[in-house]
């Protein structure tokens, strides 16, 4: 009897924590920057399953292929007036560039400049390249000699946009690494953990996440107040 009665007061706590943490998210306003690439349309997934309720802002429409209670605005990152991110609790940054690299720091120096005193969460999808690698935090990954040659420019430009962020006092902003491997065709098996700027590992010896899992923590992130004007990192457990 004991055991159950046990049993039914778990399960009380439980719902409580489920309708409380439902009630919080459904009113939240979030916006999704370049939201039809990988990670954008996967963070919008996840904010419509947690209640928010979503913009997702495109360049091209067309390319926007979301759930029919997802407001579609198509129109460049660039062109984005402070107007245009008005009344938003949460505005996430998916913005991704193999070509163009100096265009990761220009579009942060944009956005930053529009979202100036807004009092919005601003999160920015980063890089894992950019992690250091030593509590001195003299060396980042991406200066390792091991560190792929292909990704290396990559990774300094969203260093720059990064190192660009830190002297920002008047935004809210949070740039968040995903693991050095980042797997696309990954499972969402909720088991990643939030790490500092601290090049980290798991039980298993691996840098890995997959994109669902870093799109749960990306919220997760922005729902925490603890994470502000910080870069964090998400790595699968």
């Amino acid at each position: 009897m004991r055991k159950l009665i046990m049993s039914a007061f778990g399960l009380i706590l439980l719902t409580t924590f489920v309708f409380s943490k439902t009630n919080k998210e459904e009113n939240l306003q979030v916006a999704v920057l370049a939201a039809s690439g990988k990670a954008g349309s996967l963070i919008v997934s996840e904010a419509v399953s947690r209640g928010a309720k979503v913009s997702a802002f495109v360049r091209n429409a067309k390319k926007a292929n979301f759930t029919s209670d997802v407001r579609v605005v198509q129109k460049d990152i660039f062109d984005l007036e402070a107007k245009d991110l008005e009344g938003f609790d949460i505005i996430i940054d998916a913005f991704g560039e193999w070509k163009d690299l100096h265009l990761h720091k220009k579009h942060i120096e944009h956005l930053v400049k529009i979202l100036k005193g807004s009092k919005a969460k601003f999160l920015v999808v980063g890089g894992a390249g950019s992690l250091y690698i030593d509590e001195s935090r003299s060396m980042r990954l991406y200066d390792t000699k091991d560190f792929p040659d292909e990704y290396r420019a990559l990774s300094k430009a969203q260093g720059e946009a990064l190192d660009f962020l830190r002297n920002v006092d008047d935004v809210n902003w949070v740039f968040v690494s995903p693991a050095a491997i980042f797997v696309y065709e990954g499972e969402k098996s909720g088991k990643y953990k939030i790490i500092g700027e601290i090049f980290e590992v798991n039980d298993k010896g691996e840098s890995k996440v997959s994109y669902k899992d870093y799109a749960s923590a990306m919220l997760d992130i922005a729902l925490d107040p603890k994470y502000s004007k910080q870069r964090v990192g998400v790595i699968g457990l």
